[in-house]
């Protein structure tokens, strides 16, 4: 159950992280500094994502 809610937290964290990824990438551009940095926070919760449904 526990591992079940922390997925679903991750979940709720990598649909946030994205869409302000796509917020400041729709204003700044994708190749803005800002916006690779959230990329890679965001590659980074999909990644621990990945590894908890493995």
């Amino acid at each position: 159950m526990k591992s079940h809610l922390h997925q679903k937290a991750l979940l709720l964290r990598i649909d946030l992280k994205k869409q302000d990824m796509y917020r400041k990438a729709k204003i700044l551009g994708f190749t803005h500094p800002i916006v690779v940095t959230c990329s890679q926070e965001l590659d980074e919760l999909l990644n621990r994502y990945q590894r908890k449904v493995s």
